[in-house]
């Protein structure tokens, strides 16, 4: 049902038009002789079309039109204003004010069925789109969802792959992105970072999968021809994961380039100092060695909760980012929690705590 409002102070008019309407199938007339009350109905009800008079005591038409355009979502409502036919420069201002047709003074009965009829159509039109544009927003809302939750899979999937070659380090992957999440929260990084550094962190060793079993999986310390072959991993992840259309994958690729940089420059591939190190990667290297330290390795035993804290202390402004150490520590108690949800013989798939 379309709903024409019709303003007019003349009760003959009113009767009139009321009357023509009802040759137009599915159309409800609402009247009103007062233009204050009109405008006071337009807050509560929406009409399809306005029909308004020119020549109103207190309120005239140009005043009406003026004060229904500010309304709400009142701006695309087509409007008629009935004139006589010397008033020229009211029409002008009307349609400067948001008038979409006119009707002359005495109104012609076919002439304002039609013109009636056109507006009607106009507004259907308008709700269509604007139904047919809400409608486009849900869809690639659910596209959008769907490609963030397949390209979350990816990324755990390949994350999986390089932490399947080192079958010891469990859940480490799990732990060390909610470790991480809770220093970014802490740094008070916005929502969104947090989130992200989260499903990004995953992938920090994905360069591994081009690390030899022998040297991955040595049982003792390395030597410094292995170790030179182990740190190439680090741009090997870079390599694999850059220059993606993906703001998530870009991520991760920035996260397994700069995850051993230390905050003295000390660290590799590029021997980064302090600030030159993005956040991100300071905040990874915490929670990587921290889990490092305190998981089973195929050289080593596990660290004690406190030793791994003391070494985090310790090397805190020459390995770590002292601000990203003192954050940890804040939320010491959290990251307690997660050390013990993601325990290494748990099969629990990599989520947020």
């Amino acid at each position: 049902m379309s709903r024409v409002l019709i303003v007019d102070d003349n009760a003959t008019n009113l009767t009139l038009f009321r009357h023509l309407l009802k040759k137009i199938d599915g159309v409800e007339a609402v009247c009103f002789d007062d233009p204050e009350k009109a405008l006071e109905w337009c807050q509560h009800y929406e009409p399809d079309l306005v029909l308004l008079d020119y020549m109103m005591p207190v309120i005239d038409g140009l005043e009406f039109i003026e004060r229904f355009r500010l309304i709400d979502g009142y701006k695309e409502i087509p409007l008629i204003m009935v004139t006589a036919d010397i008033e020229k420069d009211v029409r002008i201002r009307a349609l400067e004010l948001g008038a979409h047709d006119f009707l002359t003074k005495p109104v012609d009965k076919i002439e304002f069925l039609a013109r009636t009829r056109n507006l009607l159509a106009l507004r259907k039109s308008q709700i269509d789109l604007a139904d047919r544009a809400v409608w486009l927003a849900i869809e690639i809302q659910k596209a959008t969802v769907e490609l963030l939750a397949r390209e979350k899979e990816m990324v755990l999937r390949l994350s999986r792959a390089a932490e399947h070659r080192d079958p010891e380090t469990g859940q480490h992957l799990s732990r060390m992105a909610n470790y991480s999440k809770l220093i970014a929260r802490e740094l008070n990084l916005s929502t969104v970072e947090q989130e992200l550094i989260l499903e990004a962190a995953p992938m920090h060793d994905i360069g591994k999968v081009a690390t030899p079993d022998a040297i991955l999986l040595k049982q003792g310390k390395l030597t410094g021809e292995e170790f030179v072959i182990m740190k190439q991993h680090a741009e090997i992840g870079y390599s694999i994961l850059r220059d993606s259309d993906s703001l998530l994958i870009r991520t991760a690729a920035t996260l397994a380039w700069t995850h051993h940089e230390k905050f003295d420059g000390s660290g590799y591939p590029n021997n980064l100092e302090g600030d030159k190190i993005p956040i991100f990667g300071r905040i990874v290297a915490v929670a990587d060695v921290f889990d490092a330290l305190t998981s089973v390795r195929p050289y080593k035993k596990a660290w004690s909760l406190e030793a791994a804290k003391q070494f985090l202390i310790d090397q805190s402004g020459t390995h770590f980012d002292p601000q990203c150490v003192e954050a940890f520590f804040r939320v010491w108690d959290d990251a307690l929690l997660i050390h013990a949800r993601y325990q290494d013989d748990e099969s629990v798939k990599m989520e947020q705590l």
